[in-house]
């Protein structure tokens, strides 16, 4: 099965429940996949979870590689491509034959069974590498505990190492911010004011990124990238500042910054990330009122967020679609009050605005297949979808639409994901050059000082 530079990888389970498609990432290699790995996604793809889909994906891309083989060139491995561009092979093993080594959980058979495959696979490949791929953490350390060498996750989704290199939206700089510069040319446009300015300082910097400072009322955003040069649209930190949605405006910079991007119509995809309190939701939902009802620029708003199987899936709770995402959505309906809190009749008012706005509440898991046209889109706690997920939803917005995505990477929910890895963090890389989109990184939180307190001690 190939020469001895190159590694044998053994895939689990979670790996192509959490990306289908995997195995195509590791072509230049060999790929082993245990005969578990088959009995477990066939188990899952009956199943109504929402990674039901994912099992039948990667079921298919096995069934399309191995469809014309036989049963000895599937155990011996077969190249990925019939014209040998890639160097790797696949090949399926027999598990269940071999003998066992491993009894770690006696209710984690499949577990052992897999333990088992990898230490036999290293002892009669070696010197060759043999490496265990999962993204199951205990999984991990239970295999070195077991003898096996070589063990990693899953990375070839991981667009950086930490998320403390993830863009946050703006930079802000020391002092003042016309201080630090020896040239500018300036010019009017439009009754905007625009300055041209050498880009070099700024690396790295992206399109809509936001540039303040900590003594001026100087803010601006990034409006052309060229060459050398960058070219800035002036905002004034003091307009910013108080400019109201809905009867609510900023209550720091941060949330100046994300006002103007959710307002400005230019701006299709707003993803907004930050600390639990400092006012994601809040912000987007005014924003989506004030255009929808007030401005009339949009003719609904919907509001979706996957709907994690806790306790019972969604289909269990009683009533329409929208009643059974009530639950799961009570952050937005939180939300509605607040902004309503000082009406005559607070419940009165968000029933005849859930009607003026044409609010719907819906799941993600219906959402693949359709096409919104002119809608203002809230996509909330978007750190529990995968990049995939994520792609389906976005995929589904057409002309006239806004989508704002919202999360905090610190409350992931899936055992699968981790900061590196989210959806959301895919997106905000994914998206920094896109001049249809902006990202703001919420600094603050400002809920209540016990909230403040909390986020910060705790």
């Amino acid at each position: 099965m190939g020469d001895t530079d190159r590694k044998i990888f053994v895939l689990d389970t979670n790996i192509l429940l959490h990306e289908p498609h995997a195995i195509f990432s590791f072509q230049e290699h060999d790929i082993v996949i245990p005969m578990t790995v088959l009995e477990e996604l066939d188990r899952i793809k009956d199943s109504k979870r929402d990674i039901a889909r994912d099992a039948r994906v990667a079921i298919r891309s096995l069934e399309d590689i191995f469809r014309d083989v036989t049963p000895d060139e599937i155990s011996e491995g077969i190249a990925f491509n019939s014209d040998k561009s890639a160097s790797g092979s696949i090949a399926i093993l027999a598990d269940y034959e071999l003998h066992e080594t491993v009894k770690a959980f006696a209710d984690k058979a499949g577990d052992n069974r897999i333990l088992n495959a990898v230490i036999y696979l290293q002892n009669k490949r070696a010197p060759r590498e043999v490496v265990l791929v999962t993204k199951d953490i205990n999984m991990r350390l239970r295999a070195k505990g077991a003898g096996v060498r070589f063990v990693e996750d899953y990375r070839t989704d991981q667009l950086i190492d930490d998320v403390q290199y993830l863009t946050k939206g703006f930079q802000q700089c020391d002092g003042d911010f016309w201080s630090t510069i020896d040239n500018v040319e300036s010019q009017s446009r439009a009754g905007k004011t625009f300055h041209t300015l050498d880009k070099e300082p700024f690396e790295p910097t992206f399109l809509n990124q936001y540039l303040i400072d900590k003594e001026s009322d100087f803010a601006a955003r990034v409006e052309e990238i060229n060459d050398e040069k960058l070219v800035l649209r002036d905002l004034s930190r003091e307009r910013m500042m108080h400019r109201r949605a809905w009867d609510i405006s900023a209550k720091n910079i941060y949330q100046g910054m994300a006002l103007d991007a959710l307002l400005d119509p230019d701006i299709d995809l707003v993803i907004l990330t930050g600390a639990a309190g400092s006012g994601k939701t809040l912000l987007a939902m005014a924003a989506a009122l004030e255009q929808t009802v007030e401005r009339k620029m949009f003719d609904k708003i919907i509001v979706t967020r996957n709907t994690p199987d806790i306790g019972e899936s969604i289909g269990f709770l009683p009533g329409s679609e929208e009643e059974k995402m009530l639950p799961w959505l009570a952050a937005v309906t939180d939300t509605l009050e607040a902004l309503h809190k000082n009406d005559h009749c607070t419940e009165g008012s968000m029933k005849y605005i859930c009607e003026k706005a044409n609010i719907q509440f819906k799941s993600i898991n219906f959402m693949r297949g359709r096409s919104i046209q002119n809608a203002f889109v809230l996509l909330d706690e978007c750190q529990n979808l995968t990049a995939s997920q994520i792609k389906t939803i976005i995929t589904r917005c057409g002309e006239g639409t806004k989508i704002v995505c919202s999360g905090n990477l610190a409350q992931i929910d899936s055992p699968y994901l981790t900061p590196v890895t989210s959806g959301l963090t895919y997106m905000v890389e994914r998206f920094k050059s896109f001049e249809g989109s902006a990202n703001i990184h919420l600094n603050g939180v400002v809920r209540s000082r016990l909230a403040e307190f909390a986020e910060e001690n705790l």
